[in-house]
């Protein structure tokens, strides 16, 4: 529920955005289509303009979001990524083109983010998010997106935005499958349903084995409109609940995930107190010093 202050109450999605002043003339004319909305209107395009959005990665999932959360007029939008450009990229990441190959995505990024919506700040992380910077960065921001493609990230992530108290929206893509959920601090998180990563190498990335170049179109919508939501502070969100998306058969199923309370990080006991070294959790092996 939206407040008489100009903030949206958290208690229903986990987010307090403190929403925007007055619209102006010019942005009443580009949103014209979200103020006609009675469930939007001046109070919900107030709060997006008001919303602060992490985005982890400048790939598959993050192009979409972020390119989504910008023309929906989010006022916010960081973006952590360290990887260059690839032309391998192209057949999936909308944010960059051709001429981007060799860039760094995060610049790529915030051009064209910009370009399509002037108005936005996008702020570029130009690092690798990892546990020594992920408390700097997290906390600056209202809600997290997460659209890495590997499970030290994912995990780091995932206990970073629950121990800055930060609703997270998930998503993941892998040859035609992919999967989105929503946690909010206090209601279960990717460790209730996943206290642990799999063993290394049993599961593939998309370097490995792929993906269709449409999936994570798909998936990243998903996740934009989850975090437009929460945002605004209005529907009814994935938390509680993960997507399961056959796109070769296009079939949407839903599996519960229901706060576990033996979860390492958010249950009655945690062993989790704290960001962890990700890399040797999920059996990544450090790299080795070069004599």
């Amino acid at each position: 529920m939206q407040s008489t202050n100009g903030s949206v109450n958290g208690s229903q999605n986990g987010s307090t955005v403190t929403a925007a002043p007055a619209l102006t003339p010019a942005q009443v004319q580009r949103y014209s289509r979200h103020l006609i909305m009675p469930n939007v209107g001046s109070a919900g395009q107030r709060a997006l303009v008001g919303a602060k959005v992490l985005v982890i990665g400048a790939g598959g999932l993050g192009s979409p979001v972020s390119l989504y959360l910008a023309l929906a007029g989010v006022g916010t939008i960081g973006i952590v990524d360290f990887d260059v450009v690839d032309v391998s990229n192209l057949q999936r990441q909308i944010l960059h083109s051709d001429s981007d190959v060799g860039r760094r995505k995060v610049e790529s990024a915030k051009e064209t983010l910009e370009a399509h919506n002037p108005e936005v700040n996008v702020i570029i992380h130009e690092e690798p998010i990892n546990a020594d910077n992920a408390m700097d960065i997290v906390p600056n921001y209202d809600i997290v997106v997460n659209g890495a493609d590997n499970f030290a990230t994912r995990y780091l992530v995932n206990d970073a935005a629950y121990l800055a108290g930060k609703p997270l929206v998930d998503g993941a893509i892998l040859v035609f499958d992919g999967q989105a959920a929503t946690y909010i601090p206090g209601q279960g998180c990717y460790r209730c349903l996943f206290p642990d990563p799999p063993p290394p190498g049993e599961v593939p990335n998309c370097a490995e084995a792929g993906v269709i170049g449409a999936l994570p179109g798909l998936v990243g919508s998903i996740q934009a409109l989850e975090t437009i939501k929460i945002a605004m502070n209005i529907g009814a969100t994935l938390s509680g609940r993960m997507l399961i998306i056959d796109a070769l058969t296009m079939e949407f199923r839903e599996i519960k995930v229901r706060r576990n309370p033996d979860c390492k990080l958010c249950g009655a006991n945690p062993e989790v107190t704290e960001l962890i070294d990700y890399e040797i959790f999920c059996g990544i092996a450090p790299p080795q010093a070069v004599a």
